[in-house]
């Protein structure tokens, strides 16, 4: 597999060298959180579960888990864990010239002793540096949809920010937005607050430095997929800081769980356009009685299908 370590600005575009990679999917070895008997289990997320490796790092390692609305459903999707984590080492490569990321270097049969076990972990897992995470979500806007459409429509607004009048669902913004949330809780929901409240939680300095880093990455990954057909609606990022306090890219980045991806060659604004996302199953759930609050209702087969093979196809054009 070839990969490029830097990305080149020129003028509002980045250039993003030749990335080869061959792309083949297979839904690896169910995954469970007790195969793992040696390392001590940190923390559960919705997706991720992450393991003590020492003192400095951990084994994180992706489920097939899927969350809407910031609840766990009782069905997964197979294969989704290791789709998530190849894409998301596809975006670390390319954008550890714009900020550090929490890669380690160490591949998991480092620190698992079991080579089997380690084999069937491997391709949804990474060994990352521990970190002090922040406590926010970095979203970032480049199109107006999902929440920040239903905000522009009652007040002209996305997250307190006044956009220009007429704009309709799905239209590309004026400028690229940084519309951050806190970090919600298992169980509870993620909720929208100012740039003035980040700063009151992580100061001045670090509050605009995670905004700068934020949009720019957006913008380069904005480019480089839009040279693959696929058009990068919003994303979430997630920062932690190392024990030099340098800021650090963490947990997944770019994904179709963190972000909404749309196919170029479909999109129209006017309407909430297809997408290579989980949106799929958040549409799905909006036609249901459902208070958006646990426990989760089960997805029909036909549903879990179609969203596995939309992260298999947005995989395969992003990493091909």
């Amino acid at each position: 597999m070839g990969t490029t370590r830097q990305v080149q600005r020129d003028g509002d575009k980045y250039i993003i060298a030749a990335f080869s990679s061959t792309v083949n999917i297979q839904v690896a070895k169910e995954y469970r959180t007790d195969m793992i008997t040696t390392l001590p289990l940190l923390h559960q997320g919705k997706v991720r579960d992450c393991f003590a490796v020492g003192d400095d790092h951990m084994l994180m390692v992706a489920s097939d888990r899927l969350s809407a609305f910031d609840v766990v459903l009782p069905d997964p999707i197979p294969g989704k864990g290791e789709m998530l984590t190849r894409i998301s080492h596809y975006w670390f490569a390319l954008t550890e010239g714009i900020v550090a990321n929490h890669l380690s270097g160490l591949s998991v049969a480092d620190v698992i002793d079991d080579a089997e076990l380690a084999a069937a972990l491997e391709p949804r897992s990474m060994v990352v540096k521990r970190l002090k995470p922040l406590p926010l979500e970095a979203i970032v806007r480049g199109y107006i949809i999902g929440s920040g459409w239903k905000d522009y429509q009652r007040t002209g607004e996305v997250c307190g920010i006044p956009l220009p009048a007429g704009l309709v669902q799905a239209d590309r913004l004026p400028e690229i937005l940084f519309t951050p949330s806190t970090k919600a809780a298992a169980g509870e929901h993620d909720e929208n607050v100012s740039f003035e409240h980040i700063v009151g939680l992580v100061g001045a300095d670090m509050a605009n430095r995670v905004r700068d880093v934020s949009i720019e990455l957006f913008r380069a990954a904005r480019d480089h997929s839009e040279q693959r057909g696929i058009i990068i609606a919003d994303t979430k990022f997630e920062f932690g800081l190392d024990e030099n306090g340098v800021l650090t890219l963490m947990d997944e980045v770019l994904t179709p769980d963190s972000s909404r991806f749309w196919p170029a060659d479909s999109y129209q604004p006017g309407s909430s356009p297809p997408s290579y996302d989980k949106q799929f199953v958040r549409d799905y759930l909006e036609t249901l009685d459902w208070d958006k609050t646990a426990p989760g209702p089960r997805l029909p087969q036909e549903v879990i299908d179609v969203t596995r093979d939309k992260y298999r196809d947005v995989c395969a054009k992003l990493i091909s």
